[in-house]
């Protein structure tokens, strides 16, 4: 007999926020349905209700932030999903756990050391009183040729891992899109190295099982910006892109021509004065557009990590060396990106008519060269959807529960933990020019169990 379906609240119901409602409408309606939405913006809950609603079922009921404890009194949720601004994370997080309440929290798991530590000792509390769960959705570690690395390295076919070149390109579509919105302050985002290279650091932590113990980073705002701008010529902006007379500007974002974005964004504006289209050459940017990191790891490996927001086409290489051998991950994610034809679909693919896309072709290459041995190809056996099908098996795993995975792909608070405190300790390093030791933060690297649990756990065997 199956389980009753489990009722879920979703808090923040910007674009993120569709991939989990959509499946608890569909493909996992028979392990949930959605109750309640928790938003600043009655127009973007709004936007959701007809997504939500399964067959005659009840239309979710909306709740600001200031009603969140009335939210969890009336409609008593099982679990949360967290997919509002970074910033915020904490808050709900706790709010959850306080109550007894599962969370599948969208990484970055929070932005700061005090909100990792304020939602560690919930997470270690619950786990000993409610049992309350936190899962932290790092679809990555679900793609399939990301968990190809990771079945490479585990089985020992290039030995001991000993040092890692890891660089990310964001094409001037997808990395010109966090210089619009609220991401462009490290107050909301913690910046790139915490909302967008904590996805990297966890590949890196899993890929080693490893635990990261020092950063040192250099990096600024190099291309985005008013100065910059200034500097290449580029003239006076407007604050909007809307409000920009030049519509073949490659830069600009129409969101009156999006329905989705439209609906989410433009519409939404006057119930909370969030404007989605700021110019990316404007004034108040704080983030950086240009990051490289060296991390060292416990078991005595290094990474270097690159990112740049402005390359002229996206994807990733990756190239871990080991005591035995080697293994080399390139993906072309988009090929090039035509002036005229700019979507904010990461996984749009380029026009094939290009030059450009037609010499830097989309797809992945794996390669495992062992010592004294000629490379050869490993195949990568990608699904339909987001990430190669990584994203179905993601929500699976949420929904339905993981299954028995050799290569541990679901990720708790201490991963969550992990790769945070990397990005935290490079814009640390950012700010002082020096390395930081991630121990020096003070907070756990590990799901142990408390002193507390340890103790008990030792009175119960003394009794027994």
């Amino acid at each position: 007999m199956s389980p009753e379906p489990r009722s879920y609240a979703i808090v923040g119901t910007g674009s993120r926020a569709q991939m989990y409602i959509d499946a608890l409408a569909g493909s996992h309606a028979g392990q949930g349905r959605v109750v309640a939405f928790v938003d600043t913006n009655e127009r973007r809950m709004s936007h959701y209700d007809s997504r939500a609603a399964v067959a005659s079922g009840p239309v979710p009921l909306h709740y600001t932030p200031e009603r969140l404890e009335e939210m969890f009194s009336v409609e008593r949720p099982h679990a949360i999903v967290v997919t509002s601004p970074d910033s915020t994370h904490a808050r709900y997080v706790t709010a959850a756990l306080a109550r007894g309440v599962d969370v599948v929290c969208e990484k970055p798991l929070t932005t700061s050391a005090e909100g990792l530590r304020s939602i560690v000792d919930a997470a270690r509390r619950e786990k000993e009183t409610s049992g309350a769960k936190l899962v932290v959705t790092f679809n990555y570690r679900y793609s399939p040729r990301n968990s190809v690395i990771k079945d490479i390295i585990q089985s020992g076919q290039i030995g001991k891992v000993t040092s890692v070149h890891f660089e990310w390109c964001l094409d001037t579509v997808h990395g010109a899109d966090y210089f619009r919105r609220w991401h462009r302050h490290k107050a909301n985002s913690g910046g790139l190295l915490v909302h967008k290279s904590t996805h990297h650091f966890d590949l890196v932590n899993w890929w080693l099982d490893d635990v990261p113990e020092t950063v040192y980073a250099q990096g600024g705002l190099r291309f985005y910006g008013a100065a910059n701008a200034a500097a290449r010529g580029l003239g006076e902006r407007p604050e909007l892109s809307r409000d920009n007379p030049d519509r073949t500007d490659p830069f600009n974002l129409d969101l009156a021509a999006d329905e989705k974005l439209r609906e989410l964004y433009l519409d939404a504006e006057a119930d909370d004065g969030y404007l989605r289209d700021r110019d990316v050459f404007t004034e108040g940017i704080d983030i950086e557009d240009n990051l490289s990191l060296v991390v060292g790891y416990r078991g005595g490996a290094s990474m270097a990590y690159t990112l740049v927001a402005h390359s002229p086409w996206e994807g990733y290489r990756v190239a871990i060396n080991g005591t035995e051998g080697r293994v080399e991950i390139e993906v072309v994610e988009r090929g090039s990106v035509a002036p005229d034809k700019h979507t904010l679909d990461p996984s749009a693919a380029a026009d094939p008519h290009l030059t450009g896309a037609a010499a830097r072709p989309e797809g992945t290459i794996v390669r495992v060269q062992r010592l004294w041995e000629p490379a050869r190809i490993v195949e990568v056996h990608e699904g339909a959807g987001g990430h190669g099908g990584g994203d179905s098996m993601l929500l699976d795993d949420v929904f339905r529960g993981p299954a028995e995975d050799p290569l541990r792909r679901q990720a708790g608070w201490a991963d969550g933990v992990r790769s945070v405190l990397v990005g935290i300790a490079g814009n640390e390093s950012l700010r002082t020019g020096q390395p930081v030791r991630i121990a020096d933060f003070g907070l756990p690297l590990e799901d142990a169990p408390t002193r507390d649990a340890a103790v008990a756990t030792a009175e119960k065997a003394a009794a027994r």
